[in-house]
């Protein structure tokens, strides 16, 4: 369900309602605050294997379910588009490993693609040596460069084969699948990595997979579907933790956890225990969902209370959230060593009432509405808009709430607006100072954050949405064969902050702003060029050869009329 953005009417209602007056588009603890983030904070970016890689029948890679979701043809994605090429990453692992050395990044956080290391997804049935040597090499050229490897072992592209046979995050077997291949990428990968995540933004797999269909594999099991999928994840991440705790941790030393996304939520009226109450249930359903489990050993309580009463009210014997047995409990409670958090935007919270008679959904099962504040800054995405004080609330929320665990953002960034090519994106510029600046003051507050990831790296395949919205550093002309890349001005500031190592001061940081804007300029001019560029490789590559056959033919006939006009 999309955000409420408050029209007119409803500000008035809300001012009836005497809710308008608590509505805060700026908090005052918002001041800029100058300083610089504790020693050996890392800095990096973000991707993922099937936003970027391409290649996805090469070298003998299976098929994923989002390889048959994007080839279905259904409209499924904007435009039809697939990731079968994306960036091209797969063969432009050297080109990528540059301009992260331009970024003076810290650590790179890449996800690798079980299909293209296990094609049918299961290890017992079939290896792939290319894929584990792509991988290989990609680590090897990371760490020779001193950018530190973080792996995701899965985001999102399960092997096409396990849907196939067993319905995928449908099916407990699932978890044992998943552990064995986590064992294969800790034999093939960990003597070199030392920061593992199990799962990228599990909650968005399971409801947009399992829930509303809009991402592979596509299912509408209302109200059913999202929670089976994400108890059998929970599952799977406690198996793959403590396979690496009893059988790598020893000669290894490395570090596993799981990335979970969630926005903030905010109640429209903080005097109101009903709004206080929706947005502290926002937030369990959200984040609460797999962090609870993982840190107290269950659901949230009120995740049972209302799913189960919901239930009850449909006819249901049993609630349709599943049941952890004790040992299960026993089992997950604890199997994090850091906590991965992504977070984008906020929303503001009301309750509402759903009657259980419209049916069992996610949506209905929070009794809750979601808005957003017409004066924030909109950033051409429907459901992005920038926010940072909620930023500094989520990690402090999620500091008490799980007890005091080390934390890594794994994902923050802005999106580029609709088919704009230019590459002065003073928005994203805007975003980052405001975000990372909330970051740093809930460091201030005693979060114990140990590292960011920005995402991302470069322009990619965005899911459902295709090549619409643009999160990159870097813009990819996805037009042109080759994908070139060319930096954006955002570049030039994320790379000051991270040599700063924060905000230094005033002076120094508004200096970085005009020189990025000017740097944009001549890339822009750059860009610009590129058609007429291409269309000179075309003359190159195509004409010229096609001229230099027809001369050598024209040639041929005229040399053979004239040995016969000899004869």
């Amino acid at each position: 369900m999309k955000p409420v953005r408050v029209t007119t009417l409803l500000w008035m209602l809300l001012l009836v309602l005497g809710l308008g007056a608590t509505w805060k588009g700026s908090p005052e603890e918002a001041s800029f605050y100058y300083g610089t983030f504790p020693l050996g904070f890392s800095w990096g970016v973000g991707s993922s294997a099937y936003q970027t890689e391409g290649a996805w029948d090469q070298d003998g890679k299976g098929p994923s379910i989002w390889d048959v979701f994007t080839h279905s043809g259904k409209g499924k994605v904007l435009g039809n588009e697939t990731a079968d090429v994306a960036c091209d990453g797969y063969y432009k692992v050297q080109e990528d490993i540059i301009l992260l050395r331009e970024l003076h990044v810290n650590h790179y956080r890449f996800s690798l693609s079980w299909p293209r290391l296990l094609p049918t997804g299961v290890r017992a049935e079939q290896v792939n040596k290319k894929g584990i040597q792509f991988y290989s090499d990609l680590i090897d050229a990371l760490l020779s460069s001193n950018i530190t490897p973080i792996v995701t072992l899965h985001h999102w592209d399960l092997p096409q084969l396990l849907q196939v046979k067993y319905g995928g995050w449908q099916n407990v077997s699932m978890a044992n699948y998943f552990r064995d291949y986590a064992n294969l990428c800790f034999e093939a990968f960990g003597d070199r990595v030392k920061h593992w995540i199990t799962f990228s933004d599990p909650r968005a797999m399971a409801e947009k997979g399992y829930e509303t269909g809009h991402h592979a594999p596509g299912l509408k099991l209302r109200g059913t579907g999202l929670y089976k999928a994400a108890h059998h994840i929970i599952k799977a991440h406690a198996q793959a933790w403590h396979s690496y705790n009893t059988t790598w941790r020893s000669k290894q030393q490395g570090l596993v956890g799981i990335s979970l996304n969630c926005d903030w939520g905010e109640p429209v009226d903080i005097s109101n225990p009903k709004d206080i109450e929706a947005a502290e249930r926002y937030l369990q359903f959200c984040l609460g969902w797999f962090a609870n489990p993982i840190y107290a050993g269950d659901y949230p309580q009120v995740m049972k209370d209302y799913i189960g009463r919901k239930s009850a009210e449909q006819g249901l014997e049993m609630s349709r959230l599943p049941v952890f047995s004790l040992q299960e409990k026993s089992y997950i409670k604890g199997t994090s060593d850091f906590l991965g958090l992504g977070h984008f935007t906020t929303r503001y919270i009301m309750e509402r009432k759903n009657p259980s008679r419209q049916g069992p959904s996610y949506q209905n099962d929070r009794d809750l509405i979601e808005l957003v504040d017409p004066n924030w800054p909109d950033l051409g995405s429907k459901w992005l808009y920038s926010v940072p004080w909620g930023f500094r609330r989520l990690l402090n929320f999620a500091q008490t709430q799980y007890g005091d665990p080390p934390i890594y953002v794994m994902e923050n960034g802005a999106s580029q607006k609709f088919h704009c090519t230019q590459l002065c994106d003073e928005w994203r510029i805007q975003y980052l100072k405001g975000y990372i600046n909330e970051m740093l003051k809930a460091i201030k507050d005693g979060a114990n954050i140990k590292g960011y990831t920005s995402w991302s790296l470069l322009d990619k395949f965005e899911w459902e949405k295709g090549y619409s919205d643009r999160y990159g550093f870097y813009y990819v002309e996805f037009n042109d064969r080759n994908k070139p890349r060319y930096p954006k001005a955002s570049v030039q500031y994320y790379k000051k902050i991270i040599i700063a190592n924060g905000f230094p001061n005033p002076r120094e940081v508004e200096s970085w702003y005009l020189k990025a804007l000017e740097t944009c300029s001549i890339n822009n001019q750059r860009l610009a060029a590129e058609p007429l560029l291409s269309h000179m490789q075309m003359v190159t590559e195509i004409v010229v050869p096609t001229v230099c056959s027809l001369c050598v033919l024209i040639t041929a006939v005229l040399l053979m009329l004239l040995l016969r006009r000899q004869s």
